[in-house]
């Protein structure tokens, strides 16, 4: 089946989930899976549109590949289904019921099952008991390679994300958000209110590490106070919901000063602007993802940072705020249209300061698609 380029227009999402369903199907028959057992994690919203809530109660959409799929859910969160029998019938099951054991007779003789990554260890010793003479193997052997290229409509949903938190960016770099006097937490969450504000309906993170916490990338925003003449590095995201579909994620780092930043500040970020321009250039279709993270990092090394850059310069981004495709050395997978993922190259000086600019890169047959417009520039913001 042909797949559709990301710069075409948006299907219907009810369209869209049954082009998906068609090619995990071909999926399952190249690799000989007699049914697909998807519970907890992405795959289940991508097909569905549905989200389960991550309960001890068991959400499972049983998917053969020679029937109707079938979503077993909680009798008292069936509500919550915007169930659509074009793609699956709904099989609600009662407190008083077992749900592997209908799980185990939706599945019947099949014995080549894929299960989902995130299912439960308690419901996957479960089933293994209800279907003893079952082959498991993981869903993302099935559905992560589909999954990372993502069709048009997911490249929609990724856009509107990356304008939403390009607008609290702009706020950011323009000395909107007040940094001077406040608390790294406070920061963050006024930057969590602005992306809700901006139409993401949850908060992934907002990390806000300023002075030598910008040199901690996953810095947790605490009680400092921010100083004048200080470095703060802010990576945000969250996820938005374009019309009826799921949610899809933003992901941006900009880096600003509160002052007059220092010389050796002003050439390491120079290099690390440098490097993330030229690792978003490499990412063109047929590229290794190996070779996008060396375009960025061969530049940070040459200019003797190498041993600062202490991550992958990105991941794949969709559903999920981390997913394949991963853009780190050791991988050979070439890009190919659709593929969403972060390019987020960073210098850290450890005790002192760092440094980090990150965008959410599409690769399409025109070359890479930045989602996210916001300035790269170095700001220095007064207030």
């Amino acid at each position: 089946m042909s797949v559709a380029s990301p710069l075409d227009p948006p299907m219907d999402a009810c369209l869209a989930r049954a082009a998906r369903l068609a090619r995990v199907r071909d999926r399952m028959r190249e690799m000989d899976v007699d049914a697909l057992l998807l519970s907890l994690g992405a795959d289940l919203p991508w097909l569905t549109g549905y989200e389960a809530m991550p309960l001890e109660r068991l959400t499972m959409l049983v998917l053969p590949v020679d029937d109707q799929a079938t979503l077993v859910v909680p009798e008292l969160e069936a509500s919550r289904v915007d169930h659509d029998p074009r793609l699956f019938e709904m099989r609600p099951w009662a407190e008083h019921e077992q749900p592997t054991e209908v799980v185990a007779a939706l599945v019947g003789r099949r014995t080549r099952l894929a299960v989902s990554d995130r299912c439960w260890a308690s419901h996957l010793l479960e089933l293994e008991r209800s279907i003893p003479r079952a082959h498991w193997r993981s869903a993302r052997e099935v559905v992560g390679l589909l999954r990372a290229v993502k069709d048009a409509h997911e490249v929609a949903a990724l856009r509107a994300a990356g304008t939403a938190a390009d607008a609290v960016a702009a706020a950011l770099l323009g000395g909107e958000i007040a940094l001077i006097g406040r608390t790294e937490a406070e920061v963050s969450a006024d930057i969590s209110t602005r992306l809700r504000d901006e139409g993401h309906e949850r908060v992934n993170f907002a990390i806000v590490g300023s002075g030598p916490n910008s040199a901690s990338p996953h810095h947790e925003p605490g009680p400092r106070v921010i100083g004048r003449g200080e470095v703060v590095v802010c990576d945000f995201g969250g996820s938005l919901r374009l019309g009826d579909g799921v949610g899809y994620c933003s992901d941006i780092t900009r880096t600003v000063v509160t002052g007059e930043p220092e010389a050796e500040f002003l050439e390491l970020f120079e290099v690390l602007h440098f490097a993330q321009a030229a690792a978003v250039a490499a990412a063109v279709v047929g590229t290794p993802c190996e070779q996008v993270d060396h375009a960025g990092r061969e530049l940070i090394a040459a200019a003797g940072y190498g041993k600062s850059f202490i991550h992958r310069i990105g991941h794949g981004i969709g559903i999920e705020e981390h997913e394949d495709p991963y853009i780190v050395a050791g991988n050979p997978t070439p890009l190919v249209a659709g593929h969403a993922f972060s390019v987020e190259p960073g210098i850290y000086l450890n005790g002192r300061f760092g440094a980090r600019i990150e965008d959410v890169v599409i690769a399409t047959d025109d070359g890479p698609l930045a989602c996210n417009q916001a300035d790269h520039r170095l700001a220095v913001v007064e207030a």
